[in-house]
C-alpha cells in the first residue's frame, strides 16, 4: 500500500521544540543490545531441535510446524502492531517485546512436549515481530546525526550476528554443559531482564506526539519510496529465506553429512552463515548499497547452488564452502537492501515502512 509522505521533523528537533529531553546516544547502543539479543534468542533453539525430536519423538513435519509457527507469529505481530511505535512510542513497545521473549524462554524453561514447544515459539515470533519494526525505526531516531548510515549498518550486523551466537552459544551449552534443555533459556531470561531495566533507564522516547493506536496498523509503503522498495525486495527476500533454511535445517543437514551428533557443530552452521554474512557486512559498509546488493545477489546465487550440488554429492567439506559464500552474499544483500530504504522515510512513518519490509521478508 502506497500513501505520500508530509513533511517530517527528525525526532530530536521535535523533542527540543517540546521541551522533551534530547536522545542520548546510549540509548543507541540499548537498543543495538536488545536487537541483538532478540535475534539470539530466536535462533537459540535451532541446536535443540533434533534433541527436542530424539526426546518426545515426533517427526520431521512436527519439527517444520514448530520452526514455522514462528514465522506465522511473526508476520501476525508485524500486520497487527507494526506500527504500534509510531502511535504510542517506542520504548513501550521494546518493553511489551522483551515481556513477551521472557514468557516464550520461560515456556522452553517449563516444555516437557510438544504443545509448550509451540507455545514458547509463538510467543517468541510475536515477541521478534513486535521488537523488529520498533528497533529497527529507534535506531534511526537515534543515530548521531553525523553518523548518517550507522543505524542501517548496526541493523544489519546484529541481526546477522545476533542469529550466529545463538545458535553456536546454544550448540556449545547442549554439547558441554549440565541441563542442555534448560541453561540456554535460563541464561536468555537473565539477558532480558537487565536489557529491560537498560531499556527503562537507559533509552529517551523520540517519538514526541501521540495517536490513537489501531489493531491491524495499516503497512505501508510510502509513495516516493516505492519503485525502490520493489527494486530490493527479491534481494531481501532471497536473504531472509536463505537464513530460514539453515536456522531451521542447518544442524540436521550438517549431521547428516558429517555422521556426527555433535550439537555445537550443528549450531556452527548456522553460525558459520550469519558469522560470515556479519564480517561481509562489515566489510562492505563503505560500498553504495547497489553495489551491495549486486554482490549480495551474485554470492547468494552461487552459495545456493553449490549448497545443493553439496547435498546431492554428501560432501561436507562442499557444503562448508557453500555456506561460507551464501553468508557474503547473506550479509551484503540484506545490509543492501535494507540501506536502500530505511533512510529514505521521515519519522513519522518508520515504523509502517520497516514493517513493510519485514512482513515481505
Amino acid at each position: 500500500m502506497a500513501e505520500k509522505t508530509a513533511p517530517a521533523h527528525h525526532p530530536t528537533a521535535a523533542a527540543a521544540r517540546d521541551g522533551a529531553q534530547r536522545p542520548t546516544p546510549r540509548g543507541f547502543w540499548v537498543v543495538t543490545a536488545v536487537l541483538g539479543f532478540s535475534l539470539t534468542a530466536a535462533s537459540a533453539p535451532t541446536p535443540l531441535y533434533g534433541v527436542y525430536a530424539a526426546d518426545w519423538h515426533f517427526s520431521a513435519i512436527t519439527l517444520t510446524i514448530v520452526f514455522s509457527v514462528y514465522a506465522v507469529a511473526l508476520l501476525g505481530a508485524l500486520l497487527a502492531f507494526g506500527t504500534l511505535s509510531d502511535a504510542i512510542g517506542r520504548k513501550p513497545v521494546i518493553v511489551i517485546a522483551l515481556t513477551l521473549q521472557v514468557t516464550s524462554l520461560i515456556c522452553f524453561l517449563a516444555a516437557s512436549d510438544v504443545v509448550w514447544l509451540l507455545a514458547a515459539r509463538i510467543a517468541q515470533g510475536a515477541a521478534t515481530g513486535l521488537v523488529s519494526a520498533a528497533v529497527s525505526a529507534a535506531l534511526l531516531d537515534l543515530q548521531p546525526p553525523c553518523k548518517q548510515g550507522l543505524a542501517a549498518f548496526t541493523n544489519a550486523l546484529m541481526s546477522t550476528a545476533g542469529l550466529g551466537a545463538g545458535a553456536l552459544g546454544s550448540g556449545a551449552l547442549v554439547q558441554y554443559a549440565p541441563h542442555p534443555e534448560r541453561l540456554v533459556y535460563a541464561v536468555l531470561a537473565v539477558a532480558a531482564v537487565l536489557l529491560l531495566a537498560a531499556v527503562r533507564f537507559g533509552v529517551d522516547e523520540t517519538v514526541t506526539s501521540r495517536s490513537t493506536p489501531r489493531l491491524w496498523s495499516r503497512i505501508a509503503v510510502p509513495k516516493p519510496i516505492l519503485p525502490a522498495f520493489l527494486t530490493a525486495v527479491p534481494c531481501l527476500a532471497a536473504t531472509l529465506a536463505l537464513g530460514g533454511l539453515y536456522l531451521s535445517l542447518g544442524p540436521s543437514l550438517a549431521g547428516e553429512l558429517s555422521h556426527s551428533p555433535n550439537h555445537l557443530l550443528g549450531g556452527g552452521v548456522p553460525a558459520m552463515l550469519c558469522g560470515t554474512g556479519s564480517l561481509a557486512t562489515a566489510a562492505v559498509r563503505s560500498r553504495s548499497p547497489r553495489n551491495c546488493m549486486i554482490i549480495g545477489c551474485a554470492t547468494l546465487t552461487s552459495g545456493s547452488a553449490l549448497t545443493v550440488i553439496a547435498l546431492t554429492v554428501q560432501s561436507p567439506a562442499l557444503f562448508y564452502i557453500s555456506t561460507v559464500i551464501a553468508g557474503v552474499g547473506f550479509g551484503t544483500g540484506y545490509l543492501g537492501s535494507f540501506r536502500t530504504l530505511v533512510g529514505l522515510a521521515g519519522p513519522e512513518h518508520r515504523g509502517a515502512l520497516v514493517s513493510a519490509i519485514y512482513t515481505v521478508a
